[in-house]
């Protein structure tokens, strides 16, 4: 009798980075830092405050609604087969997680530890087996 195959977790995403490039939690974090010289060169730091970020944060992610807006379930998984509409994804999703991570950096919120807690809870709060828990939603 063998044994089963050890579930090692889910498979990356995107797989790892290319061979020279760091990993990607430290390519974020080059990332972070790039934004954060970039605004500092500009003196816009009277500018970046965290209301000012989460409202821009908003309307970035408003902007990348909108792309699928109108949109049929079929059209919007298709939406990156489109060179002008990818063109719009990929520009609006930049957009949207350069305003988080600028956010996080006024804040001090560690992203990555932010996301790795909120995974812990939500899998504790709905585990895969057992009974669903139709009333609530992973954004409580």
């Amino acid at each position: 009798m063998s044994a089963a195959p050890q579930d090692d977790g889910p498979e990356p995403i995107h797989g790892e980075p290319p061979h020279g490039e760091p990993p990607h939690g430290e390519r974020l974090y080059q990332l972070q830092r790039r934004l954060a010289a970039f605004a500092a060169a500009r003196d816009w730091a009277p500018y970046h405050t965290p209301k000012n970020l989460a409202v821009a944060l908003s309307v970035e992610a408003s902007e990348l609604v909108e792309i699928f807006q109108w949109l049929s379930p079929e059209q919007s998984a298709a939406v990156m087969e489109k060179p002008e509409t990818a063109h719009r994804v990929t520009d609006e999703v930049a957009d949207v997680l350069a305003y988080l991570l600028q956010f996080c950096e006024v804040l001090g919120v560690d992203v990555l530890d932010a996301l790795a807690a909120k995974i812990e809870r939500n899998e504790h709060r709905f585990p895969a087996s057992g009974t669903s828990t139709p009333d609530r939603h992973s954004s409580e």
